[in-house]
């Protein structure tokens, strides 16, 4: 297994990859969305939380990532002694339709297929992505983690709709005309999902570049009025039986998995390692369960850590694990800090694993 971190956009410098490479890490996770693109928020290291007008802005519908771009970001990592293990989000300007069913689905498809398409030609090999209207949203931010550490928590459901020019919690038309998203089916979301596969995945398994879905997080049956669809451990499965393609993979949050109201957190990393189907892995912590969550430092929570890892390595799992996120630590760099304990606990982890 690899150790890796996941750099937001504005954090993708020479100075986090450095970092990076301190802790131990070998490969980087990068978010190309700019999530901090207006909105409301605290410090740009955190991750976002937003409310119910979303996080910002999403990016130009007409701008796709160039291969220059991706070329360049390959280029900066490695001069670091790092890899890209995967791009993580497509923006939403680029698939607001693809999800919505709207008038430029088409255009929006091929789009995707040509940031695939530079993706394998830039070397990077994983697109996760997460098929959701209402996104991550309806979390709060408090002192919630041990010794007072700021984190992200959920206190029950958001059920305010979603406007009009909104989609996965990013503004994609600030034009848009007054009124909220119309209510569908999980029926028809989870058929979305289907013809998004089947479309994309010829065009990964050309390319080299596996699609790597994520799940829910907060994982409400419903958010914001619309439906969701992984949810439950076991829906992971209904998504890769979709399509049977070896570029249909996971993005596997063990945090969101263990904010599940069925199932079992270790059960679920058992059956869909043994499959080979984790592309990279989310290893953060939490305390509860939906409706009501808090999370945790990786050695605090609800989650056995080192169990998880050990099943990873039983099934013979050799991807990315990054921290994802973590509770925000009192000194003058919270975020590097938090990161920075994260990390030196799952790299004794593996570490000690070898020895095992």
């Amino acid at each position: 297994m690899k150790l890796g971190l996941g750099l937001y956009r504005h954090a993708l410098t020479p100075e986090n990859f450095r970092f990076a490479r301190q802790c131990g890490c070998t490969d980087i996770v990068a978010h190309l969305v700019d999530y901090f693109n207006g909105g409301a928020h605290g410090d740009t290291d955190d991750q976002p939380t937003g409310g119910t007008q979303g996080w910002g802005y999403a990016g130009d519908p007409d701008k796709l990532w160039s291969l220059e771009e991706l070329q360049s970001l390959v280029k900066a990592a490695a001069a670091e002694g790092l890899r890209i293990a995967a791009i993580e989000n497509f923006d939403p300007a680029h698939w607001y339709d693809v999800l919505l069913d709207g008038p430029n689905r088409k255009k929006q498809i091929d789009g995707l297929k040509t940031i695939i398409r530079r993706m394998g030609q830039a070397g990077i090999p994983c697109m996760g992505y997460n098929f959701s209207l209402a996104g991550v949203a309806g979390r709060i931010t408090g002192s919630f983690a041990r010794g007072h550490a700021v984190a992200v928590g959920v206190d029950g459901g958001d059920d305010t709709p979603i406007p009009n020019g909104m989609i996965w919690n990013m503004v994609y038309d600030p034009r848009a005309p007054k009124g909220t998203l119309p209510e569908i089916s999980s029926d028809e979301l989870w058929d979305r999902l289907r013809r998004f596969l089947d479309e994309l995945l010829p065009v990964a398994e050309e390319a080299g570049v596996k699609l790597a879905a994520h799940p829910d997080d907060p994982p409400f049956a419903t958010l914001r009025r619309t439906p969701r669809l992984v949810y439950q451990p076991a829906l992971y499965q209904k998504l890769l039986d979709l399509n049977s393609s070896a570029c249909n993979g996971l993005e596997f949050c063990v945090g969101s998995i263990a904010e599940m109201t069925q199932g079992d957190v270790y059960d679920a990393v058992d059956q869909y390692s043994r499959q080979g189907k984790l592309c990279y892995v989310h290893l953060r912590n939490v305390r509860g369960k939906i409706p009501e969550y808090r999370e945790a430092f990786i050695d605090d929570g609800d989650v056995d850590i080192l169990k998880v890892l050990k099943i990873l390595k039983r099934n013979h799992f050799d991807g990315v694990l990054i921290p994802d996120h973590t509770p925000q630590m009192a000194c003058a760099a919270p975020w590097h800090a938090g990161m920075a304990y994260a990390l030196g606990f799952m790299r004794a982890a593996l570490l000690t694993l070898q020895d095992q």
